[in-house]
């Protein structure tokens, strides 16, 4: 059964560690079969589709807002505060979406500890093969959590046992060393179990594979910004180029269709699926009881609003084009794929709109709302199926070609890979004449323009410390992590310490 699928069973209960299991068994009496545990990684992966906790807290989509490829949108200023805050940089303690974003990855902290604790007890007759891989899949999981946290947070707590209420009255912040430092503890030992596939069958699409380790992994060492440790990371984008399991899908303008999930390209997507109705509550209900659908809402809001015309539903006008953006990729072959060209589907196709906030009349296309693509039961906007694509090649190609360059390494290799993503759309190659930091910076505008709206920009500009520069009203030293939320500060007594600067 694909793990989509399964996904489908489960719920969860007040406390984020108790999985509400079919028939409410009791957590210390489940966990006893390899199916019980397996229905527990699967919890662990739910988390990933998270998209209403606390709020409208879709990460992609509040990441394309933060960066210079997107304007938070809307219908007004007082649609979305959150999205407003983080898009103009005037976040504040009570203001923006760190409540959510903090929860939604602690819940999935606390699941990956539970089962990680419960595979260690696992009766004898569960399969050492089995435990070996789930153990993997779940470190995997955790090091994805603490990434997202320690990069949106920074000084955050770092938990790797299920937390006992003496725990919670005395909580401390680990530095950002000292969560890398974990973050790549678990990725080493996933990367070196033997019982992690390669790929996986059909049945089960959605679990992670040793490329996904590699990838993830690399992407760690390179946020941290060391050259010093750039060739490592070079090394662990090259093993999943070199094994030979990937290639860039040959039209690009197909990259995100919906028959194309889990394409040759694709080396992790998150999944999403639109078999399990929700309600309106999603959007409303606090902590993980606000997530009862398996549905993509980011593609609702990428939508434009009130929409009247041919291939696209109607949807909430969030996200609009920067026209920065169009003009840098205007005459780029990726933009007709990537951009919809609002004032062209008036004039052209008889299409009309409501102009929403900080419109552009351009708008998202890579996960536009296409029409035949709606759901058939639920509340249709909350039922999107269209999967997140997290990791591909294309990106491994550029990540590793930054690395090498920034390791002293063969430019001639950095600069293949760079070519072989802009061959994909027939654009020339860069000569052996662009080298050192002309090739750098060709790699880092090649990736805005290959990536767009895939959540890359805005963490491509924090991590190589350009965003100041570049983002409106950033500050060095304060916009580099969003603010502890508030009430996570009163629950704890001050116990929890605020960033700088909020």
């Amino acid at each position: 059964m694909p793990v989509v699928l399964i996904l489908t069973t489960f719920s969860c209960g007040e406390d984020y560690l108790e999985v509400d299991i079919r028939g409410k068994v009791l957590t210390q009496n489940f966990y006893q079969t390899e199916d019980e545990l397996f229905q527990g990684l699967v919890a662990v992966y739910d988390v990933l589709g998270w998209h209403g906790t606390n709020g409208w807290t879709m990460q992609q989509g509040l990441l394309n807002a933060a960066s210079d490829d997107n304007y938070a949108g809307g219908s007004d200023a007082s649609d979305q505060p959150s999205w407003v805050a983080w898009d103009e940089f005037t976040l504040r303690a009570d203001l923006g979406p760190q409540e959510g974003l903090w929860n939604k990855n602690y819940a999935g902290i606390r699941r990956a500890n539970l089962i990680l604790e419960k595979l260690g007890e696992a009766p004898v007759d569960v399969p050492a093969a089995f435990i070996s891989r789930a153990t993997a899949e779940a470190k995997f999981l955790r090091a994805w959590f603490y990434f997202d946290l320690v990069r949106l947070f920074g000084n955050v707590p770092l938990y790797t046992a299920q937390v006992s209420v003496e725990d919670l009255k005395n909580i401390q912040q680990a530095s950002p060393a000292e969560i890398y430092t974990q973050i790549e503890n678990d990725l080493r030992d996933a990367h070196s179990t033997f019982e992690l596939p390669e790929t996986v069958a059909p049945a089960e699409i959605g679990r992670i594979t040793k490329g996904a380790v590699s990838t993830l992994w690399g992407k760690v060492i390179l946020f941290q910004n060391d050259d010093a440790k750039m060739s490592e990371a070079a090394s662990l984008f090259e093993e999943v180029i070199n094994s030979g399991l990937y290639s860039l899908e040959p039209n690009y303008g197909d990259l995100f269709l919906r028959q194309s999930e889990w394409g040759p390209e694709s080396i992790f997507e998150i999944q999403h699926s639109d078999n399990k109705p929700g309600d309106w509550g999603c959007c409303f209900a606090a902590g993980p009881n606000a997530n009862p659908t398996e549905g993509n809402y980011a593609v609702q809001f990428y939508g434009i609003r009130d929409y009247v015309g041919p291939s696209y539903a109607p949807g909430w006008g969030f996200c609009p084009v920067s026209t920065e953006l169009v003009d840098f990729l205007q005459n780029d072959p990726r933009f007709e794929h990537s951009v919809i060209d609002g004032q062209q589907l008036q004039n052209q196709a008889g299409a009309s709109y409501s102009v929403g906030y900080q419109n552009t009349d351009y708008f998202i296309k890579k996960y536009a709302p296409i029409a035949d693509n709606q759901a058939l039961d639920g509340v249709i906007p909350l039922e999107w199926a269209d999967n997140e694509r997290i990791m591909r090649l294309a990106d491994v190609y550029l990540m590793a070609a930054e690395a090498i360059v920034r390791s002293g390494g063969d430019e001639n290799t950095a600069r293949q890979y760079l070519n072989k993503v802009r061959q994909r759309v027939s654009l020339q190659p860069f000569p052996g004449s662009v080298s050192g930091g002309a090739l750098l910076e060709a790699i880092y505008n090649e990736r805005r323009k290959e990536l767009a709206f895939e959540g890359h920009r805005y963490w491509d500009l924090v991590r190589t410390g350009r965003a100041s520069s570049v983002l409106t009203n950033f500050t060095d030293g304060v916009h580099e992590y969003l603010p502890i939320p508030q009430i996570e500060i009163d629950l704890t007594e001050g116990q929890l310490i605020q960033n700088p600067g909020y």
